[in-house]
């Protein structure tokens, strides 16, 4: 991996981490396109780790104010909401790992997060705060954010979304879903660091320049990208992103059923 890729590709992880257009599903179809090659387990490592630093920033209020007085209602929520997605990451992980391999489910992915964005930014603004959410609530946010573990669905997209549906305020829809990617992106880290112990030669093949380039990278566009999907929250502008989807999901397909230049051909 040259610094160049190092730098593109961080600060497509950084934007897509957090903006509702699946991180993982841009880097399995930039790393076809951009012809990436060799092992990149250690950069998706550390990219990882750079976006969690750049939400964490953000909520560095919330998160101080949750650690001096950790049992709390939001606190319990955001710990129900993530149950799901261990579940999910415990019994499926084989079969998440096979998706990600073949990419045979990449179009499909998209075009389903297109379908979610757009549905969903035809409802109205909730009036319920997050401490007046329930469990039932978490957990269906939660489940969203389970979905997301397939590659191409969003993980911002789907909480979001089923924040929305469960009649939350926009800007706590938001600040909910960002807040519940702390401990999924830490325990996605966690997870690799394990798979580095039990096989060293993941980390190897990669110029330390490219792996810093796009730490810095990823940061930094992560955080903008935070700051900014409150915004379009906010403003109910949603449905932009299930625009741009479509026109991903249409690529990648039309690739896959008839092409096979940048994916395998699903027929």
């Amino acid at each position: 991996m040259s610094v160049l890729e190092g730098f593109l590709l961080g600060i497509i992880q950084g934007l897509t981490e957090f903006l509702p257009v699946s991180s993982s599903g841009h880097l399995v179809l930039f790393q076809n396109l951009f012809g990436v090659e060799g092992n990149t387990f250690t950069f998706d490592l550390c990219v990882h780790f750079a976006t969690l630093i750049a939400v964490c920033t953000v909520y560095w209020q919330d998160l101080m104010s949750y650690a001096k007085k950790p049992f709390t209602k939001p606190v319990f929520l955001l710990i129900a909401a993530t149950i799901p997605a261990i579940i999910a990451a415990l019994f499926l992980e084989d079969w998440i790992k096979d998706f990600f391999q073949t990419g045979n489910s990449l179009g499909i992915g998209f075009l389903f997060t297109a379908l979610v964005l757009l549905v969903v930014s035809k409802i109205p603004s909730g009036k319920k705060s997050i401490e007046k959410a329930g469990i039932a609530d978490a957990f269906v946010i939660g489940f969203g954010q389970a979905i997301a573990l397939f590659p191409a669905i969003s993980r911002s997209g789907m909480t979001i979304s089923a924040s929305l549906a469960r009649g939350l305020k926009r800007e706590e829809a938001s600040k909910f879903s960002f807040l519940m990617s702390i401990p999924v992106i830490l325990g996605a880290v966690l997870f690799d660091l394990v798979d580095v112990v039990k096989d060293p030669s993941l980390v190897a093949g990669i110029h330390v320049s490219a792996l810093l380039v796009g730490m810095i990278a990823a940061g930094l566009s992560g955080y903008f990208a935070v700051r900014f999907m409150i915004k379009v929250v906010n403003n109910g502008k949603l449905k932009y992103f299930s625009y741009y989807l479509f026109v991903i999901a249409a690529f990648v397909l039309v690739d896959q059923l008839f092409i096979g230049k940048v994916f395998n051909k699903l027929f």
